[in-house]
């Protein structure tokens, strides 16, 4: 079945379950999402009960956009919002992105923009069209968060369109034939530095952390030269566990030489990796050595990062799917947990982790509903 096909079958599921009084535009992949685009947002907000029963019935992860012909005005919205959001939230900034039919809230406070039981979101849904997406204010200003924010809305538009390929290429489907699970050990094993592993099921191929081993001039780097990595555009997902520089430092690589699907990991991994990134690049050129990226690598990176929060349960390739949980180890490390096929064999990735319990973080999950 193609992935047009699936689309298809969706559509019409879709229609089955939705009133005939909420008119459905467009339904399209966006990564691991399954986006509804709708004329009458409003009245999806107003029966909560539709997304989690089409979420149910799809077994998909599904956001609902308004279509940008019923989006209110942005001067019009935006003076609405702060009428409906109390003072106590803390607004810093609102930014609308169009294409997408998204107004992000800056608050220092996104519980209270939230609302109790999602009440405040629902009610700006209603009133303006807009979907909102709180995002926390940094309690210390953070030059690093500023920036990667202010890119990710540059360069929205041509985000979408790079989520909307890898959403077709995760539901291209599943082949008949005998199953298979198979770890690849490509660095980091009985050594420290350039850890990275590769995940090889019958559909699909998954890189866990490509780390840089930063104390090697010579060897510093995983083997990526091997058949069965190789070539990089036969790559379905890279699965970023923290990141330090030996988990994560060689990922911008993958987009110099040709891959260019998704990478998850959690929102505050995404944000310290970029830095870690940044300076490794600066350190290097100081000290006249030859770099293995450059910065531009680095933004094709945050094109395609697919942020994940703990406990959330994602599809990432055909038959395969992701959860990262907290690994106690720094801001943002995850133990991943992979689920493949349909109880076919579960396994863990740990990456860092620290069991004990510390001022900072809690300590690592080690209790899974099932693994091997």
């Amino acid at each position: 079945m193609t992935v047009e096909d699936v689309l298809r079958e969706i559509k019409v599921k879709v229609k089955e379950i939705v009133p005939s009084d909420i008119q459905i535009t467009d339904v399209e992949f966006e990564g691991p999402l399954l986006v509804i685009y709708t004329k009458h947002p409003q009245k999806f907000a107003e029966k909560e009960h539709l997304v989690r029963q089409l979420a149910k019935m799809l077994q998909k992860r599904i956001t609902v956009r308004p279509d940008p012909s019923v989006l209110t005005d942005s001067k019009i919205a935006e003076k609405r919002i702060k009428e409906i959001i109390p003072e106590e939230a803390g607004i810093t900034n609102l930014y609308f992105q169009p294409d997408v039919g998204e107004v992000i809230i800056e608050a220092v406070k996104p519980g209270v923009v939230i609302g109790k039981k999602g009440a405040l979101l629902n009610q700006i849904k209603k009133e303006v069209n807009w979907t909102p997406r709180v995002v926390r204010t940094p309690p210390i200003q953070s030059k690093t968060v500023q920036e990667i924010r202010a890119y990710l809305r540059t360069v929205s538009e041509e985000r979408k369109s790079i989520l909307r390929q890898i959403g077709r290429r995760l539901h291209r489907g599943e082949s008949e034939n005998e199953k298979f699970v198979r770890v690849v050990a490509l660095g980091g094993f009985r050594e420290v530095g350039r850890s990275c592993a590769m995940l090889h099921t019958k559909d699909a191929k998954i890189l866990i952390d490509v780390g840089l081993d930063v104390s090697s001039d010579a060897n510093g780097s995983p083997y990526l030269h091997l058949p069965e990595v190789l070539p990089l555009e036969t790559i379905d997902a890279v699965v970023v566990t923290h990141a330090h520089l030996d988990h994560s430092g060689l990922v911008p690589v993958l987009y110099k030489y040709g891959y260019d699907g998704p990478v998850y990991c959690t929102p505050p991994t995404r944000d310290l990796m970029t830095l870690l990134q940044m300076d490794y690049l600066k350190v290097a050129v100081a000290d006249a050595k030859k770099t293995p990226y450059s910065s531009e690598h680095i933004r094709e990176l945050l094109k395609h990062c697919i942020t994940l929060n703990y406990g959330d349960t994602t599809d990432i390739a055909p038959g395969v799917k992701l959860t990262l949980h907290n690994a106690g180890h720094i801001l943002g490390s995850a133990v991943a947990h992979f689920h493949i096929g349909e109880g076919l064999y579960n396994i863990v990735f740990t990456g860092d982790i620290k069991y004990e319990r510390t001022w900072l973080f809690d300590p690592a999950v080690n209790r899974f509903p099932r693994v091997e």
